[in-house]
C-alpha cells in the first residue's frame, strides 16, 4: 500500500489523538505501521503532558509517538529547532516503509514540519536574558509599548510570548517576520513529501462544549500541579506560553476555559484558509468512523513509501 503522510490537525479539544489511534488500527489492518509525529508546541515539554493534553501512556502504547515530552521545561525551545527535528523524523519513518501521522493544532509547527519555509535564527542568550528580566520586571504591556508601531499594532499586548519574541529579534538587529494579517505567508502549498491535509472540525458550540469537559478533566488530573511544577523549576518562556498555564496556576478553570474556547475560534479561522486542506467535519462521528474517512482519502492519494 502506498501511502503519503497524514496531517490531521484542527482545534483543541476536536479528539485529533483518538482519530489518529484508530486511523494507524485501520492502516495496520491493511498490511502497513503508522507512527505519529507531534506537531503540538507545548507537547514537546517533558512534565506538561496535562497541560498540554498530551496522549497519554495508554495511548502511546496504542500508537507511537515520536518529538512528544522530550525538552525540560526550563529549556527555550524553538519552531526552526522542531523543523529540523521532525523533517528527519519523517524522513526516516517514510524511508523505513512507514506512515508519518502528523498530529497536532499549533500551525507554525505543521508548517515546520511539512514545509522548507525558512525560521529566524536563534537570538544571542544575553538578548533573550535581558529581555526576560524585562517582562518579569515590567510586564508584557510596558515591553509591548516600546516595539515599533508596525510591530507593536500586530501583537497583543497580552500575549508574552509574541511580545517577548519581536522584542528579542529587534534587539538582536532582526526583522519580526508578520503574521499574516500583517503581510506574513498564512501557508504554502509547497510541501516537502506527498501529503493528506486533513482538517478536523466541529460545530463551535459542540465545541466549546468539549472545551468545557477536558478543562475539568485536565484540572482534575493535575494542570495546576503540572504548572506550579514547572514554575518551580524555571519554566521557560516558551512552555509557560501553554494555553491555560496561568489560570491553572491560580485555579481560575473559568478563564482558563474561557482562553482555549478563543484559541479554538483562532484555529479554525487560520484552518479554513489553508489552501490543499480536506475538511472533514464530526458532525457527531465517533473517531472510527472520521478514521474511516481519513484511509479511504489517503489510499486515494499517491506518494509516500511502500508499505
Amino acid at each position: 500500500m502506498n501511502l503519503p503522510v497524514i496531517a490531521l490537525f484542527g482545534p483543541t479539544a476536536v479528539g485529533k489523538t483518538g482519530v489518529a489511534i484508530e486511523l494507524a488500527q485501520l492502516i495496520a489492518g491493511s498490511g502497513g505501521e503508522a507512527v505519529a509525529v507531534n506537531c503540538d508546541s507545548i507537547q514537546v515539554y517533558r512534565g506538561l503532558e496535562v497541560l498540554s493534553g498530551a496522549a497519554d501512556a495508554r495511548q502511546q502504547k496504542l500508537l507511537e509517538h515520536r518529538l512528544i515530552s522530550f525538552v525540560p521545561v526550563d529549556r527555550e525551545f524553538s519552531a526552526g529547532r522542531y523543523s529540523e527535528l521532525a523533517h528527519r523524523e519523517i524522513d526516516d519513518l517514510l524511508d523505513s516503509g512507514r506512515c508519518p501521522v502528523v498530529v497536532g493544532g499549533t500551525g507554525l509547527y505543521l508548517r515546520g514540519a511539512l514545509t522548507d519555509m525558512e525560521f529566524r535564527p536563534p537570538v544571542p542568550a544575553p538578548v533573550r536574558a535581558e529581555v526576560e528580566a524585562e517582562l518579569e520586571r515590567l510586564g508584557p504591556v510596558v515591553v509591548h509599548s516600546g516595539l515599533p508601531d508596525a510591530v507593536r499594532e500586530r501583537i497583543n499586548a497580552n500575549d508574552r510570548s509574541r511580545v517577548a519574541r519581536a522584542a528579542e529579534l529587534l534587539r538582536s538587529g532582526q526583522d519580526p517576520a508578520p503574521d499574516h494579517r500583517g503581510g506574513g505567508e498564512l501557508w504554502t502549498a509547497a510541501l516537502r513529501r506527498p501529503t493528506l491535509l486533513i482538517g478536523l472540525v466541529e460545530d463551535q458550540e459542540v465545541l466549546d462544549e468539549r472545551i468545557g469537559q477536558r478543562v475539568a478533566s485536565m484540572a482534575e488530573a493535575g494542570a495546576g500541579d503540572e504548572a506550579r511544577h514547572a514554575l518551580e523549576h524555571g519554566a521557560s518562556r516558551t512552555a509557560r506560553a501553554a494555553i491555560g498555564f496561568d489560570e491553572f496556576l491560580a485555579g481560575d478553570l473559568e478563564a482558563a476555559a474561557a482562553k482555549h474556547r478563543r484559541f479554538s475560534k483562532r484555529q479554525l479561522t487560520w484552518l479554513r484558509r489553508m489552501d490543499g486542506v480536506e475538511v472533514v467535519e464530526r458532525a457527531g462521528r465517533d473517531d472510527r468512523e472520521l478514521a474511516a474517512v481519513v484511509f479511504e482519502a489517503a489510499k486515494k492519494q499517491p506518494g509516500g513509501a511502500q508499505t
